[in-house]
């Protein structure tokens, strides 16, 4: 295989783990809603624990995004 054919395969392979992040994310909304919805009461704990595993689960993302930029965009 060609140099440029075989980057592009490695930085599909890269972006796969994107499909995690979303469905994770998915995941923590709907559970954070199902809690809040049960017990409102418990929403300034919740709230926290969300936002700081909300945080964790994006920056997986975002480190998937740079792996990529650095795989495609150099040589």
């Amino acid at each position: 295989m060609e140099v440029e054919a075989m980057k592009l395969l490695a930085s599909a392979l890269v972006l796969l783990p994107l499909m995690g992040v979303g469905i994770g994310l998915g995941l923590i909304f709907a559970a954070y809603n199902l809690a809040v919805g049960r017990n409102p009461n418990a929403s300034d704990v919740l709230e926290k624990k969300f936002w700081l595993t909300f945080a964790f689960v994006e920056m997986f993302g975002l480190v998937t995004i740079v792996a990529w930029a650095l795989l495609f965009f150099t040589a």
